[in-house]
């Protein structure tokens, strides 16, 4: 394992956090599915989206050594931090109560409603339906963290403890889903994104950095203070937007 711990642990925790939420949204879809029709389209149907999922990663790794150090850190940094923003943003806005909270519950249940009306709708291709649903919610939610796990790695020998965490992740939602057979409606979801979107706009402001040719100060633990910055700000942001009367958008 390369690269100093200052990354490597902030690369795994981040892309461990990230595939988390990932995870929680795309085991909401799978369950549904597998509610109104059982376990069989929607293990099918996951597991096609993790054969696709792993034969990106596959495809794309060796691809990033073949890129100038600068330039992919340059890219890299500058789409993690917009990534990093939006989903920051999203949190701050939810914290502060100006949109709602993301509800798995909510989720779930319009997911099965609308899978019930395909049932009711179109009979006998329901079972490629359902897992045409289970294949879309872990491929499009995977490739956010395909692109995770493959952007903090990015020129630093990574691309392993940063899969490991994003790997964990997922079977600890795995394991979870099938033993408790129920969206994980108390995972606080916006806390996480709030805590990823920290971590991958720091991450993208030192890989934007490193790929400008700048040395920051402290070399790799420039990223802890980036995040307490991000952090610092987000914090004030949720503080200056809220209104104890505003009225929450749908």
């Amino acid at each position: 394992m390369t690269g100093s711990l200052a990354v490597v642990w902030p690369a795994m925790l981040a892309a461990f956090l990230a595939s988390l939420v990932e995870a929680v949204e795309a085991l909401t879809i799978v369950l549904a599915v597998a509610t109104v029709r059982g376990w069989r389209p929607a293990g099918l149907g996951a597991f096609a989206g993790l054969v696709v999922l792993a034969l990106i990663v596959v495809a794309l790794g060796p691809l990033l050594d073949r890129v100038p150090l600068h330039l992919l850190q340059l890219v890299i940094g500058i789409l993690l931090l917009l990534f990093g923003m939006r989903w920051l943003r999203k949190a701050i806005l939810r914290s502060a109560g100006i949109i709602p909270l993301h509800d798995e519950t909510t989720a779930f249940a319009a997911e099965t409603a609308e899978l019930r009306e395909q049932a009711r709708r179109h009979e006998a291709r329901l079972d490629w339906l359902a897992s045409l649903a289970s294949f879309k919610a872990v491929l499009l939610e995977g490739l956010e963290v395909v692109f995770i796990v493959i952007a903090l790695s990015a020129g630093r020998g990574m691309l392993v403890p940063a899969s490991a965490g994003a790997l964990a992740a997922c079977l600890l939602v795995a394991c979870i889903g099938l033993i408790v057979h129920r969206p994980l409606a108390r995972v606080p979801e916006n806390t996480l994104k709030f805590a990823v979107g920290v971590m991958l706009s720091a991450f993208g402001v030192f890989w934007t950095g490193e790929g400008l040719g700048l040395d920051w100060p402290g070399a790799d633990l420039a990223i802890v203070a980036f995040a307490a910055l991000f952090l610092a700000v987000s914090a004030a942001a949720v503080v200056l937007v809220r209104r104890p009367s505003a009225e929450v958008l749908p």
